[in-house]
């Protein structure tokens, strides 16, 4: 990576730090494979869109999407990410310990569309987020080829192709998990208090 890229990586990772609490370590990765004025284009472009339907769709159901393409794509790094972010939500929204871990959720990266459908409806069900098994089929058959239906469809359509290209490059660099993607991730409390409820 060349002086531009570099500039371009600490540009990046201080946005994601500001938002996220940490530097992705897929960010060097994306500058490398698609170049230092593409890739920062590429955030211009992709993140503020993501802020938004973060908003729009509420976390949860932003995040699930997320994780359910990031399982079909086979990746442990975006899985995890968006994991972690639900598992922290969960725990501060319902004080009570999502049923899976982040770990456990993203070693389900690469399993079958159907089998990945089953193991997600069991756990939401589990959590008590039944709603939310709609949002699950419905990201499924969008990457499947499925049109969106409506504006919170067009949302979740951006996100497969979003997440995706995330996907590929962190898969094909060998990133490995590091934080939550989500300003949860700031909570140092909370994220103390997740790591004893696991312990416990």
């Amino acid at each position: 990576m060349g002086t531009e890229g570099g500039v371009v990586v600490r540009v990046v990772g201080r946005a994601c730090t500001a938002l996220w609490g940490h530097t992705p370590g897929v960010i060097p990765a994306m500058v490398d494979a698609m170049g230092s004025g593409p890739a920062l284009r590429w955030f211009a472009l992709n993140f503020p869109r993501l802020l938004v339907t973060l908003h729009v769709l509420g976390p949860v159901r932003t995040h699930l999407a997320g994780l359910t393409i990031s399982l079909v794509n086979g990746c442990a790094y975006c899985a995890y990410g968006r994991a972690h972010a639900l598992e922290l939500i969960h725990l501060r929204d319902r004080d009570r310990l999502f049923p899976l871990d982040a770990h456990t959720l993203a070693g389900w990266h690469g399993l079958p569309p159907r089998e990945l459908r089953r193991r997600l409806r069991a756990v939401l069900e589990e959590a008590g987020l039944h709603a939310e098994v709609l949002w699950v089929d419905r990201t499924l058959a969008l990457l499947d080829g499925g049109a969106p239906i409506d504006s919170a469809e067009r949302r979740i359509a951006h996100l497969c192709r979003m997440v995706g290209t995330m996907n590929a490059i962190a898969v094909a660099a060998g990133t490995v998990p590091d934080g939550a993607h989500d300003p949860v991730g700031k909570d140092t409390a909370l994220r103390a208090r997740l790591a004893a409820a696991q312990r416990a």
